[in-house]
């Protein structure tokens, strides 16, 4: 990076999450309207099955999302 501001680093480390946060959220929903398990997202995501159902459900269910329990 070019900029010696910390400002600008920072506010870029931000942005980069932001849009990690919206591509996880789109990428999670296409895979369980797809009829992927939790199990299945969050071993692509490499995390818990718990992290990644406590993270997007609440969500997912508002989206109309039908979510698969096991598998």
């Amino acid at each position: 990076m070019s900029s010696k501001d910390p400002a600008d680093a920072l506010a870029a480390v931000a942005a980069l999450r932001r849009l990690a946060d919206q591509l996880e959220d789109a990428a999670v929903e296409q895979a369980m309207r797809s009829g992927w398990s939790w199990p299945q997202v969050a071993e692509a995501l490499g995390i818990t099955r718990q992290a990644v159902y406590k993270k997007h459900a609440k969500r997912l269910i508002a989206a109309g999302v039908t979510l698969r329990r096991r598998g």
